[in-house]
């Protein structure tokens, strides 16, 4: 792993809490009764989906602690965890259908053809460590959206609107902050590009549409 970055899996860290504030009050407040519309594919997706959050922090971790032979056989499970993810994403696709705002449709589905494009990118590249790895970066954004997409409204008060425009302004900072580091450090940042570019089509669409 390259220096500047030895200290994702830390900084991946700050997902954990980000989603524990996003879902606290629609998911963890229910806790340990869940009784409030939380369905099986709910808690299934739930779970999931904190997996490959543990994978996202435990993964560069291991790099670090030159793990190599654990990070590899990690990242074969994440064949089987991937899969199932996008596949979680299924269920709350049709209950909006059939509901009275199928607009909204849009998270879901935009989520999860991001997800499939940046993994299907960094298995790709698996052999080239620093585009894997900006590659991988590229899915733990798509986390932020789900979070910081709750937090605003349910905790800060703030429209759906808003706070869905400051999410794309927060990960735009983070990418061209990337960009610009890697550029000055002669690194590889054209994963980057192509990352920020989809969340530029991402906001186009969103503001399309809402």
């Amino acid at each position: 792993m390259e220096k500047a970055y030895k200290n994702l899996g830390y900084f991946f860290l700050l997902l954990i809490p980000l989603t524990f504030l996003g879902f606290y009050k629609t998911y963890f407040v229910q806790f340990p009764d869940f009784k409030e519309n939380l369905t099986t594919f709910i808690h299934l997706h739930a779970i999931i989906a904190s997996i490959w959050i543990l994978l996202l922090v435990v993964q560069p971790l291991l790099i670090i602690y030159r793990k190599n032979q654990l990070h590899r056989k990690i990242g074969k499970l994440s064949y089987i965890v991937f899969p199932i993810l996008i596949l979680s994403f299924v269920p709350q696709m049709i209950r909006i259908i059939n509901s009275d705002a199928p607009q909204i449709l849009f998270f879901p589905m935009a989520d999860s053809v991001l997800l499939i494009l940046f993994y299907s990118l960094a298995m790709y590249n698996r052999g080239t460590v620093s585009k894997h790895m900006r590659y991988i970066l590229g899915t733990a954004t798509v986390f932020l959206g789900p979070t910081i997409g709750r937090i605003g409204p349910q905790i800060l008060e703030w429209s759906e609107h808003v706070t869905q425009n400051l999410q794309y302004g927060i990960i735009y900072l983070i990418l061209i902050g990337l960009i610009f580091y890697d550029k000055r450090n002669e690194k590889n940042y054209r994963p980057y590009l192509l990352i920020l570019s989809t969340w530029v089509i991402h906001q186009i669409t969103f503001n399309l549409l809402f």
